[in-house]
């Protein structure tokens, strides 16, 4: 038992002394799931869990920590790679699982208004039911929340057609360093009033301040959903095909995922459940999926484009969803990622971006280090692709514990000699903090520390996280 500080002491003092027994939690009451996310770092004990369940509670809970200069990490569903929201030691930990619900929608202005704690499944769940769409999609649907979605920027399989996260958000209230809460809960999609305030906090991963809660910008439900799984004979013809599909489908495509051959056969051979829906091996495997208003007129279009692809020699052989269990089904073979934990075992997963026209040269160049530096290594690809994001997922087979450190070094010194990013959509956290510097210059850098000294003087929220501090 690690022996705790004077003014740790008096911090869990005062939270036991303000919320009730059930929001916050010490010693052997600390559940184990708040000692982790899922970024395979080692688990630690937070010296307390305060779990509040209003704006004022969270408020409260950061001006208590604050005043006492104890360290928070806020929690969400604890579903990120990057250890965002990974404990450390000696801090609290400030879980928005008690603090879930949707709490208006707007059918005039198409908005939902959520809390923090909500399971990402839940909104889209809602949406559905009052006639709307939110577009925000990933396997962690079920698990994952909001808060975390957006203190992440999430991006997910549909961001080709309806952007990132922050692309869904019209207004925001977050809780700042000191305790300060700042609600602008706006449903207007033109106000032009001031500075822009939600995108600081956007992507922040909680090291500016803790998201509450958010007004969500609904659309429309879509009419028909159609997919294609295709396979195809080269990269070359990946990319013609995502060119074809932007002249031919242009705002009816809502995803374009392409499965490398190494992924494929992982996915379909050793994931539990996973059928093929095409037959043959390919070079490429490219799921592409639209939504339109009209099942009578958008079907036979998305159809017709299919049929000239085919002709145009860029596509070897398809599968057609006749129904949504097909689309679910296609689905189910690029979300089988999710389950590589449990049949590959420990692995490195990587989330990068980079110009579209290099990803394969890039994986090539990628493998092939892997494969030289590392025994008995493996690694597969797959990713959104048309918007620049591919997803690897690399480790050494059999190993006791995996290199993680010399993977990452591999991985990420070759997505900087291809002027990729480190992170397309998961955050940084601190398992991609070393690299932060392979995509952002000094001058961003020095940017990104005056705006956290500014807005987090004393370095209490999610301290060691995305960079170190003080720079």
């Amino acid at each position: 038992m690690v022996e705790l500080a004077h003014h740790q002491i008096a911090c869990i003092e005062a939270l036991k002394a303000h919320f009730a027994p059930a929001a916050c939690l010490t010693g052997t009451e600390v559940p184990k799931r708040n000692e982790a996310d899922t970024s395979f770092l080692p688990p630690i004990v937070p010296i307390a869990v305060v779990r509040p369940d209003t704006p004022e509670g969270v408020a409260a809970a950061v001006r208590i920590c604050a005043n006492h200069g104890v360290s928070i990490v806020p929690q969400g569903g604890l579903t990120g790679l990057a250890g965002g929201a990974h404990p450390i030691d000696g801090a609290v930990a400030l879980s928005l699982e008690r603090f879930a619900g949707i709490e208006d929608i707007d059918p005039a202005s198409a908005t939902m208004t959520v809390r923090a704690g909500t399971p990402l499944e839940v909104i889209q769940k809602a949406a559905a039911d009052a006639g709307f769409f939110i577009p925000l999609d990933l396997g962690a649907r079920g698990s994952c929340v909001i808060g975390g979605n957006l203190g992440t920027n999430a991006g997910g399989n549909r961001v080709i057609r309806y952007g990132m996260a922050r692309e869904m958000v019209l207004g925001l209230e977050y809780v700042l360093a000191d305790g300060t809460l700042v609600s602008g809960l706006n449903k207007m999609i033109k106000n032009n009033a001031g500075y822009d305030l939600k995108q600081i906090f956007i992507g922040s991963e909680g090291t500016l301040g803790v998201i509450t809660r958010a007004v969500l910008k609904l659309q429309p439900q879509p009419g028909v959903t159609v997919a294609a799984l295709c396979g195809l004979s080269s990269y070359d013809a990946v990319v013609s095909l995502l060119g074809a599909a932007r002249r031919g489908l242009g705002p009816l495509m809502s995803a374009f995922e392409v499965m490398w051959p190494d992924y494929w056969k992982e996915a379909t051979e050793t994931v539990p459940g996973i059928r093929k829906p095409i037959a043959g091996a390919h070079q490429f495997y490219v799921l592409v999926e639209v939504q339109g208003l009209s099942e009578a007129v958008d079907t036979p279009r998305f159809m017709s484009w299919i049929e000239e692809q085919f002709e145009a020699g860029l596509v070897e052989d398809a599968a057609i969803s006749q129904s949504m269990a097909d689309v679910a089904d296609f689905w189910r073979t690029r979300d089988a990622a999710g389950e590589f934990q449990i049949v590959l075992g420990p692995h490195v997963a990587f989330d990068i971006g980079l110009p579209v026209k290099s990803m394969d040269d890039f994986a090539r160049e990628c493998r092939k280090r892997l494969s030289d530096a590392v025994p008995n290594a493996l690694s597969v690809y797959y990713g959104h692709i048309g918007d620049g994001n591919i997803h690897i997922v690399a480790l050494q087979q059999g190993a006791a514990k995996q290199p993680s450190e010399q993977i990452s070094r591999i991985v990420y010194e070759t997505v900087r000699e291809f002027d990729g990013t480190v992170s397309a959509e998961h955050g940084i956290g601190t398992v991609k903090k070393p690299y932060l510097g392979f995509t952002r210059s000094k001058e961003e850098l020095a940017l990104m520390a005056q705006l956290k000294k500014a807005l987090d003087p004393n370095g209490i929220l999610n301290p060691g996280k995305v960079f170190d501090w003080p720079q």
